[in-house]
């Protein structure tokens, strides 16, 4: 298992610094959180709709440095962000993307696919399938394998995020991540630790993969049934990760549903935020934050400087009501 260090996501934030969008990172109102210092990184804005696209980026231009990208191009299994990321990071290589999807995926995400110039293949009625043919195409092509989360490259390029926070909030005391497989998890965790800086990971309560993981002291299958499942649903946490967890400015926090729904509508109410429920699943998480949380699983200090990262942002805003 590789234990991703600080250096790795060093450099992974050189080489994609060119190809991303550094996150805009804005100060909620005085009255959400008047105790402590709370910020936004609007990462939903970044290119594709998700943090995911920094992964997906430094995997393939890391490849590309190291002359192994195959004539066959990428390919993954996902029909949601990570699929979107991946297709568009190839497109911007000129790179072949061949995208595996179930046949049930909504037509709306097979466009968006289709639009940035993947090929998609529509196999089975559920997510398992589609994987199993990426990767028996993989095998019969020579096609460069990618994944959602489960890659130091991914993990590190998404782990950019914090050398970004850290220019906007140099101060910056607790930075809070929604964790469904643990990619994103798993470099913020890296760069936070090397800056001394805690981490807040985050997941539903019906979805706790790396919660689990942590109890059980190995890496576990967890069921999964969440309003976040879509984006955080993974059945297992990868085992870097749970080494990630074992950071001592770590700490892993349930939330419930109904709490993540709240969040996201206030978000909206408040901010005009429009936000994923994986999102507002780390805002939820935070006690005070957007006016919501009583009760939640972390209570800032006074005076503590807290960046909650909002991942991701493609949902159906209609969702959001008002």
């Amino acid at each position: 298992m590789h234990h991703l260090s600080y250096g790795d996501v060093k450099t992974a934030a050189d080489r994609v610094a060119d190809g991303v969008r550094p996150v805009a990172v804005a100060r909620a109102d005085a009255g959400a959180a008047p105790e402590y210092e709370l910020f936004f990184a609007l990462e939903f804005m970044q290119h594709t709709g998700s943090f995911k696209a920094r992964g997906a980026l430094n995997f393939l231009l890391a490849h590309r440095e190291r002359g192994e990208l195959p004539d066959a191009g990428v390919t993954l299994a996902s029909g949601g962000n990570a699929g979107l990321a991946c297709a568009w990071a190839a497109r911007g290589l000129e790179v072949p993307a061949t995208v595996f999807v179930p046949e049930t995926a909504p037509q709306v995400k097979v466009d968006r696919l289709r639009a940035y110039g993947a090929d998609v293949r529509l196999v089975g009625t559920e997510y398992a399938e589609a994987a199993a043919a990426c990767e028996a195409f993989a095998a019969e092509t020579g096609a460069l394998p990618s994944h959602a989360y489960d890659h130091p490259l991914i993990a590190a390029g998404a782990g950019t995020l914090v050398e970004e926070i850290r220019s906007q909030v140099p101060l910056v005391d607790t930075v809070v991540v929604s964790v469904g497989g643990g990619g994103l998890f798993a470099g913020v965790a890296a760069a936070a630790e090397h800056h001394g800086i805690r981490v807040v990971a985050v997941e539903p309560e019906r979805c706790r993969a790396l919660n689990a993981a942590l109890e059980a002291g190995r890496v576990v299958d967890v069921t999964v049934d969440s309003v976040a499942a879509d984006a955080l649903g993974a059945r297992r946490a990868t085992p870097m990760a749970l080494s990630a967890a074992g950071h001592r400015n770590v700490r892993s926090v349930l939330v419930r549903d109904e709490a993540v729904v709240s969040a996201r509508r206030e978000l909206w109410e408040r901010y005009r935020l429009a936000v994923e429920n994986a999102a507002a699943t780390a805002v939820a998480a935070v006690e005070g934050a957007v006016g919501v949380g009583e009760g939640a699983a972390y209570v800032p200090s006074a005076g503590e400087r807290v960046v909650v990262v909002l991942c991701g942002g493609n949902a159906d805003p209609g969702e959001l009501g008002g």
